[in-house]
């Protein structure tokens, strides 16, 4: 028998058709190739799963930690998107266990970074993030302009004020125009506080900031933009809580030493090239520690979403092994999946500068504290993050003293985790 399609049955089908066909948006911020990798793998996701699309809307990070927020607060945004901040969208995010098949896997994978989005009213079994990126603070230094100077460069267990003093040398001997640069944001000034005695909760798990170690910090930070130990622009170059970091003065050589993080070897990888030889310094201590901050990107779905299915598709296609062991070869980041921790990256086009230095900073993660750890996964540590560099910047530039602008970085938290 031969069957006749009419228009009726073809637009039926047609429209059927439609409106199964789901596009999910993937809001990615990178600091290097991160959405570029993830991108590279969107076709065969698709190739498994007719009918889902996704398109990677590339975004800068500023973005992602001032704009998402304002969208996701009434209703909007994106289906998924890249973030650092788990504990502020938490109440945002959409747990995507019930959608993935195998969340056993998954759980024994990636459960450390699992816990950093299960705050607040969070489910504490959900699955709300895959982390992509694992990251450490650290330092990096110039090795060729210490060769270049004759300073013989800090080695492991260095303190600050020992790698303050000998960058201030290089400076000086080679003419550059700065010796040292400290991300502005309150996550990258955590982890010397902390190595200081900053302790940033109590004994109950509660919140506290300005203890004696903070202060300690605080004092020593500000004295080294006072007499030009730290590049000034980066802190007081900005007003509030605005991210600023020093990774183009470092990449163009005018930079000795750079407190940042492991993010930034990929960039500095395909940025510097064989324009000089850098190293990661590892672990700087304090007169108490020698932490840094553990965090990491990773991809997080939203409740709003109208796909929610289709999302815990899409993450549980980028937990798998072979996915993540695709783009972190791209991206030559360290692996939050625990099994290709353990299998290592075969990283793509590595120089050996980036592979020694994915290697240190690797190494400097188990060492971190505690209370690390425990500030990373804190639901309200956007508010610390952003009001610690807002009122710094205050006692750098003048407008407040130190007493006061501490005070008043006191009063901001207390405020911001009350409301």
């Amino acid at each position: 028998m031969k069957t006749t399609l009419t228009t009726t049955t073809l637009g039926l089908i047609l429209a059927a058709g439609a409106a199964s066909a789901q596009e999910l948006r993937f809001m990615c911020y990178q600091d290097g190739t991160e959405c570029a990798a993830w991108a590279s793998q969107m076709p065969a996701f698709e190739a498994e799963n007719p009918g889902i699309t996704v398109v990677v809307d590339e975004v800068p990070y500023q973005s992602i930690i001032e704009s998402l927020p304002v969208q996701l607060e009434v209703g909007e945004g994106p289906d998924l998107a890249r973030v650092t901040d788990y504990g502020g969208l938490a109440r945002f995010m959409l747990d995507v266990r019930p959608y993935v098949s195998d969340p056993a896997a998954i759980e024994a994978r990636y459960g450390q970074s699992l816990a950093w989005a299960r705050v607040g009213d969070n489910n504490a079994d959900g699955i709300y993030n895959i982390v992509d990126q694992l990251t450490a603070t650290g330092g990096f230094a110039n090795k060729t302009l210490f060769d270049q100077a004759g300073v013989e460069m800090p080695g492991p267990g260095a303190t600050f004020a020992e790698w303050a003093e000998a960058s201030r040398a290089v400076r000086d001997a080679v003419g550059v125009d700065f010796a040292m640069a400290i991300d502005r944001t309150g996550h990258r000034f955590a982890g010397p506080a902390m190595s200081y005695g900053a302790a940033y909760f109590d004994e109950n798990g509660d919140p506290i900031l300005v203890d004696d170690g903070f202060r300690s910090f605080a004092e020593q930070f500000v004295a080294w933009h006072e007499d030009g130990t730290l590049a000034r622009d980066v802190w007081a170059g900005a007003g509030g809580g605005t991210y600023q970091d020093a990774a183009a003065e470092f990449i163009n050589a005018n930079l000795v030493m750079y407190y940042s993080g492991s993010w930034q070897i990929g960039r500095f990888g395909r940025d510097i090239g064989d324009a000089f030889d850098w190293v990661a310094t590892g672990g700087i201590c304090g007169p108490v520690a020698c932490t840094g901050m553990p965090g990491g990107a990773g991809i997080v779905g939203f409740k709003q979403t109208e796909h929610p299915e289709a999302v815990g598709k899409l993450m549980e296609f980028m937990a798998r092994d072979d996915v993540q062991a695709a783009v972190l070869a791209q991206t030559r980041n360290i692996p939050a999946n625990s099994v290709l921790q353990e299998q290592g990256i075969e990283y793509q086009d590595v120089s050996d500068d980036v592979k020694a230095a994915l290697t240190t900073f690797a190494a400097s993660i188990p060492t971190f504290a505690d209370s690390a750890y425990a500030l990373q996964g804190y639901a309200n540590n956007r508010a610390i993050y952003t009001a610690t560099p807002a009122r710094i910047t205050q006692a750098i530039v003048g407008e407040l003293s130190l007493d006061d602008a501490l005070a008043r970085l006191d009063a901001d938290i207390a405020e911001a985790i009350a409301q």
